[in-house]
């Protein structure tokens, strides 16, 4: 980057202000009052997110974006962001994004403001998808053929347009169906002026927005230590404070709660992603195994260290299409034996309800999904609930029509008097019937996606690169090998003692990352904690192969658990659709380790030590 004149800003302070649709609206008002910051970004959408607005809009034309960013968030410091001339970024808009920068718009208006709102036009390919299902186009995992009743189909566009609005002079941009990190990337491109093959500032600036497009997963929330991080109430929403070499420390305002620690970071750097040297973005193609996480003091962490290469020359569209009526009812039952009663009351209720519907002349359920919670049923074989006198039934069911889930609606609450004792209803009144709304994913060459900024009535084309790099990740990096000591003797602790570890969702594929508490004990975990082993321990959830990733710069691992999922997102029937849980559970898993490894490890108990055979 060539800038004799020094006129480039060197530091440039982002805060994330969401990580979903949903999230706390403190963290908007304590980013601005206290944060010191330059830019405000907010992350809205997920896949099921994009799922909800499409049902929304179905309902309301003028709806379809996430009404939160107006109503609550903007409403709260719209005055104040002017004032210090703060730039604003969210992804907001959804699958209407005018629609939400006229509410906004009006809101200012309100308020006797006047900001340059930009819009970033393009991801809506809807019209296409005649042209795209004669063309043969699939779906990117399952390979099923692209269906007719498509209800909203929307590319993952990238930071450049962003960048670009904000160098055509907007204070607030609102985009589409953008990847979560475009949203800091997009800001840093313009900060600092990095072109668009600058690939290692790129994937720097990236994961710059990767660690914080989950808001206070990055200061604290999930950790794995959670007795560690103070004051949740008031947890601190996430600060980056980069530089022009693309490197940045995290932090929070000043005062708040939550934690700033390495483990943190490296959890959350984990979160959602594949294959570590392949990380892929519409701009970039980032490698994210070198990353190194050095804390610098009690409130900021330094991270650095992530490569980048060409992106490929396709976005990846996100389309959405309404595959029935889905209803889920939820029973409490307390008592002696809860889970038998449960599982009966469970069963009791469909097959009453089934013999409605014959007798109505309806089709039978698609779909029936029972499901405890209290009794440790995602454990599967290793549950310890089998006693519990607690346990909350779940009930969804899947049909074609609308008129026989409500007859199942009709049919939950009987429950109450007419089997098992200690049967109550949390929820209060009838279950709802939803629109099923199932995701359907393909690749899209770019070339094919015009891509312009809306600005003051201005309509600015953007050209977006066709690098055409590999999707293709690179050659695996292997640990050093792990020997036992001759003669020692081992004893099982669980992974919790060995590592931190975080989950999350890729469609049908669950991904877990593990982070050595020590460096050192990497190489344990990777010949003890291996793919046939969380295979084997997941059998019960996930029905396809797991691959694993070494991740050298943090001693992370990266499991992705395919077929994992139950469909994911809007199409699971699961207590636990995104796996979120996955993480908990394996860090049940016992591994054997040398005696003295273990008591480093904190197990000094009888009960958390189990003499082995000593290794030969």
């Amino acid at each position: 980057m060539n800038d004799p004149a020094g006129t480039i800003q060197r530091t440039v302070r982002i805060g994330g202000a969401s990580g979903f649709w949903g999230d706390s609206m403190v963290g908007a008002p304590q980013l601005v009052r206290h944060g010191r910051i330059d830019y405000l970004v907010f992350d809205y959408l997920a896949e099921t997110t994009m799922a909800i607005l499409a049902a929304a809009r179905a309902r309301r034309p003028e709806l379809g974006y996430a009404t939160d960013f107006v109503d609550s968030a903007m409403k709260q410091v719209l005055p104040d962001v002017m004032r210090q001339g703060i730039k604003v970024i969210a992804n907001a808009g959804g699958i209407h994004p005018h629609g939400c920068a006229a509410a906004l718009e009006a809101l200012a208006q309100r308020m006797g403001l006047q900001p340059r709102i930009a819009v970033v036009d393009g991801d809506d390919i809807s019209a296409r998808l005649g042209e795209l299902r004669a063309a043969g186009t699939r779906e990117m995992e399952t390979g099923a053929p692209l269906p007719a009743d498509v209800l909203s189909a929307n590319a993952y566009l990238g930071a450049l347009p962003i960048a670009r609005a904000l160098a055509a002079g907007a204070d607030i941009v609102i985009t589409g169906r953008a990847v979560d990190s475009a949203v800091t990337l997009g800001a840093l491109m313009h900060a600092f002026g990095w072109a668009a093959d600058d690939y290692d500032r790129l994937a720097a600036g990236s994961l710059a927005g990767h660690i914080i497009e989950c808001g206070c997963q990055a200061t604290g929330g999930l950790h794995t230590d959670w007795q560690r991080v103070p004051d949740w109430a008031h947890i601190g929403y996430p600060i980056v404070e980069c530089t022009a070499d693309g490197s940045f420390v995290l932090t929070k305002p000043p005062g708040t709660g939550g934690l700033i620690d390495r483990a943190c970071v490296a959890e959350q750097l984990l979160y959602e992603i594949g294959d570590p040297s392949a990380y892929l973005l519409p701009d970039v193609t980032c490698d994210f195994r070198d990353v190194r996480i050095e804390p610098l003091d009690a409130e900021r962490v330094r991270v650095s260290g992530a490569h980048g290469r060409a992106p490929t020359d396709t976005y990846k569209v996100s389309a959405t299409r309404l595959d029935g009526y889905r209803c889920a009812g939820m029973v409490a039952i307390v008592g002696i034996d809860a889970a038998a009663k449960a599982r009966r009351t469970g069963a009791a209720i469909l097959e009453r309800t089934r013999g409605l519907l014959a007798a109505a002349g309806l089709p039978d359920y698609r779909a029936a999904h029972l499901e405890l919670f209290g009794a440790e049923t995602l454990y599967g074989a290793r549950a310890r609930g089998s006693a519990t006198r607690e346990a909350m039934l779940r009930v969804v069911v899947d049909h074609p029509l609308k008129p026989a889930l409500e007859i199942f609606a009709r049919e939950i609450a009987p429950s109450g008097t007419s089997w098992s004792p200690g049967t109550t209803m949390p929820g209060g009144g009838r279950p709802a019937v939803s629109p099923l709304i199932e995701p359907f994913s393909f690749l899209l060459a770019k070339r094919g996606v015009p891509v312009h900024v809306t600005l003051g009535g201005e309509r600015i084309a953007v050209e977006i690169p066709s690098a055409g790099g590999s999707a293709d990740g690179l050659p695996p990096i292997e640990p050093p090998g792990w020997t036992d000591p001759p003669g020692t003797p081992l004893v099982e602790v669980p992974l919790v003692r060995l590592a931190w570890a975080r989950s999350g969702d890729k469609g049908d594929i669950a991904n877990i990352g593990l982070v050595a508490r020590r460096a050192e004990w990497l190489p344990l975990l990777w010949d003890r904690v291996t793919p046939e082993v969380v295979r084997r321990w997941f059998a019960h959830l996930a029905h396809g192969p797991v691959e694993r990733y070494h991740l050298p710069g943090i001693a992370g691992i990266n499991f992705m658990l395919h077929g994992a999922l139950a469909g994911g997102g809007p199409a699971s029937p699961r207590f636990d659709p995104l796996g979120k849980g996955m993480a908990q559970i394996l860090l049940d898993l016992p591994v054997a380790v040398p005696a003295s490894l273990a008591i480093d490890a904190g197990c000094q108990s009888p009960s958390s030590i189990t003499t082995r055979p000593a290794a030969t």
